[in-house]
């Protein structure tokens, strides 16, 4: 008979790059593991350029949720992801980051008295107008192992009254898939030339309001004059801009090159070439802190502090005149240099499946 598997799930783009690294730990050692898309990002220029990017092939289940209020996709996830954990019995649930999807999935397992696992445990922002921060801590608390990045991480669940003996450091799985993907570019191919800002944009602070946009446009018109800016545009950025009637007043700026979202290794590729980058995102943070690329974060707190203390980003809190004057310092040569961070060294996915395996 064959084993019960793992059921690794993915939901969201940033989830992609954490499973990826896992999947093939998990090949490497002959487990038995397969991979259940929840669809929550149904745009191929969100999931299926990733999915062929790291070598994660064709899921085993799809459940195809699509996008809808945060009430609808959870709601989507559990009613539909219920009848495949009843057939499948997986030996564990692994979810990873902060999406709908993880939480959902979490729930489903929890209720069904399946063990879960949460990859990327222990993140807090302190800001409960963020989605993220919710499915963060409720995704913790009815977790069965929480295997979290950062030694701060390990601190925040502790002082929420997690027990240690659900608590593992293994480091961070992103800096895997990064470090996998460097390793496809030439060696003598150096990041840093001082010729381009990279910026993304996505969250509803910054996107989904005019007022919003419009002080958005105002930064990248004057951001574009100090170098020309790479835009990958996502597609939530996109249909709010049309929305409010916008999408001229961003395309005729001068020196901003506005194009799709890209694969994950054109990502990097575009990421380790940046001057610096500007963005709401969240892996950027800590991906930009390992290659020593300046990050400003436009938001007005991060669950990755870590990436401040240690890295090289630093919060903007939404204020696109503080950003302006970082980007000068940065043109200057005067951004602070990263310290290393502990266990973020392409082995997380290693230690991961070691600590699945001995538990679950």
């Amino acid at each position: 008979m064959a084993s019960k598997p793992f059921l690794l799930v993915a939901g969201a783009r940033p989830n992609f790059m954490k499973v990826a690294p896992i999947a093939r730990e998990f090949r490497k050692r002959k487990i038995h593991h397969q991979l259940l898309n929840t669809g929550q990002h149904h745009d191929p220029a969100l999931s299926d350029v990733f999915l062929r990017d790291l070598g994660l092939g064709k899921p085993d289940y799809n459940l195809g949720v699509g996008s809808g209020t945060h009430a609808q996709t959870t709601a989507r996830v559990l009613k539909r992801a219920e009848p495949i954990l009843q057939k499948l019995k997986p030996r564990g649930v692994i979810v990873v980051g902060d999406v709908n999807s993880t939480l959902a999935m979490a729930l489903t397992a929890t209720k069904l008295h399946i063990p879960v696992a949460h990859v990327e445990a222990g993140l807090r922002s302190r800001d409960r107008s963020m989605p993220e921060e919710t499915n963060r801590i409720l995704t913790d608390m009815i977790s069965d192992m929480l295997l979290t990045p950062t030694a701060d991480a390990d601190m925040n669940l502790r002082k929420e009254g997690i027990p240690a003996s659900r608590i593992v450091r293994v480091g961070n799985v992103m800096i895997d898939s990064l470090v996998a993907a460097l390793r496809r570019f030439p060696a003598d191919s150096e990041h840093g030339n001082p010729d381009f800002l990279l910026m993304t944009f996505h969250r509803p602070s910054n996107v989904d309001s005019r007022d919003g946009l419009v002080r958005l446009i105002a930064f990248l018109k004057k951001a574009a004059q100090l170098l020309p800016v790479q835009l990958p545009l996502h597609p939530r950025s996109c249909v709010q801009l049309r929305k409010h009637r916008l999408w001229k007043s961003i395309t005729s700026i001068p020196h901003l090159h506005i194009f799709k979202p890209l694969g994950y290794f054109d990502f990097v590729n575009q990421m380790r070439h940046a001057t610096a980058v500007v963005t709401d995102s969240g892996g950027i943070q800590e991906e930009t802190s390992w290659l020593g690329i300046p990050c400003l974060i436009m938001r007005t707190s991060t669950e990755r502090p870590v990436c401040i203390d240690h890295g090289t980003a630093e919060l903007m809190s939404g204020n696109y005149d503080l950003a302006l004057s970082r980007i000068h310092v940065i043109l200057e040569g005067r951004w602070k240099k990263p310290k290393p961070i502990p266990l973020w060294d392409g082995r997380a996915a290693d230690r991961i499946v070691r600590a699945l395996a001995s538990r679950f």
